[in-house]
């Protein structure tokens, strides 16, 4: 008989090519989380996705195949977060590029783990603390703003924010405003932008320095 799981459950596909560590996750997952598939290597993974749905996979980086080429495959489909256990520059930026909305280290301890990846689930980028500094060191190297120009200097800040994984919540204790007007604030610069899902706002910061 086919358990109906309740709407507010996320469900999940894991991907990882280590069967212990898989475990782990789930285990550490919790009850607002429901593991629907689990692969272990990117071709096995892209097919369930496509036959599960999911609203959220979370993928190792260094697989078979690659937990790129799952970014970029399904990356429009459902939300994709790299959960590895490399902290090089290139190896995030790569994944933010390639459609990943989030980005997180092996050893996040279990609340942190739980508390992004339920972000991620509500379309929030979610990285790893220690990682902020590397979207942040792009952002000053690159400087080329051109469609920059479009969005006030509140969104500026805001689009800061979102690139460094911070929730609604946090955005708005530093901002002072609402955690609704930091999502209306979004909305509008998906708009200004022309861009259709919020991980393309960590992509466009990236690629323009917005700082």
């Amino acid at each position: 008989m086919t358990t109906t799981i309740p709407k507010h459950i996320v469900r999940v596909i894991l991907v990882d090519d280590h069967p212990i560590w898989r475990s782990g996750v789930k285990a550490d997952l919790g009850d607002n989380f429901h593991v629907v598939a689990e692969a272990s290597n990117a071709a096995d993974a892209i097919a369930l996705i496509k036959e599960h749905k999911p609203d959220l996979v979370v993928c190792d980086l260094h697989m078979p195949g690659g937990g790129i080429k799952v970014a970029k495959t399904c990356g429009e489909e459902t939300t994709i977060v790299m959960l590895t256990v490399s902290e090089a520059e290139k190896d995030l930026l790569d994944a933010v590029a390639a459609g990943a909305l989030g980005y997180l280290v092996k050893s996040t301890p279990p609340d942190q783990l739980r508390d992004a990846l339920w972000r991620a689930s509500k379309g929030e980028p979610a990285f790893s603390p220690q990682l902020a500094s590397l979207v942040l060191g792009e952002f000053r190297r690159i400087k080329n703003a051109s469609n920059a120009d479009a969005i006030s200097e509140r969104e500026r800040e805001v689009l800061q924010h979102v690139a460094r994984g911070h929730s609604y919540k946090e955005i708005g204790e530093e901002l002072f405003i609402a955690p609704k007007t930091v999502e209306n604030h979004v909305r509008n610069i998906l708009k200004k932008l022309h861009l259709s899902r919020r991980q393309e706002l960590v992509r466009y910061a990236i690629k323009h320095g917005i700082e």
